[in-house]
């Protein structure tokens, strides 16, 4: 099982593809609640170089709220991160599937709940 859905922004830099994303997620109801650049943090922090790479942390509040009421340790498991990636010939979109990442807790209500966020955070990075 795969535990993200991936999407190739052909031709496109990191800096467009956040935009896309972000206005992307924004349209399909989620906000961004964090921003990490793992670029510059490894530089920072251990003076590694590497290509460009940002962790998104998107939520949708509705999502979230029902979640943690299903389960309220689950929170441990939010925000679904989407990460932007600088690869050769573009910058690939991934976004977590919370079926996958959530496999582990065993309460099928919570699972239905996943299972509509993973449909919609892949129509976001689809609509990227």
């Amino acid at each position: 099982m795969s535990y993200t859905h991936d999407r190739l922004l052909a031709d496109t830099t990191l800096e467009e593809a956040d935009r896309r994303v972000r206005e992307a997620l924004k349209e399909h109801g989620f906000g961004v609640l964090t921003e990490i650049d793992v670029k510059a943090t490894m530089k920072q922090k251990i003076d590694a170089d590497m290509d460009g790479y940002t962790i998104l942390g998107a939520c949708n509040p509705k999502m979230a709220w029902e979640a943690i009421g299903l389960e309220p340790r689950i929170g441990a498991m939010l925000p679904c991160n989407v990460i932007l990636r600088s690869v050769e010939g573009g910058t690939e979109v991934s976004a977590i599937d919370p079926v996958a990442s959530m496999s582990a807790v065993e309460n099928a209500k919570l699972h239905e709940v996943a299972g509509e966020v993973r449909d919609m955070l892949k129509r976001a990075v689809d609509a990227a």
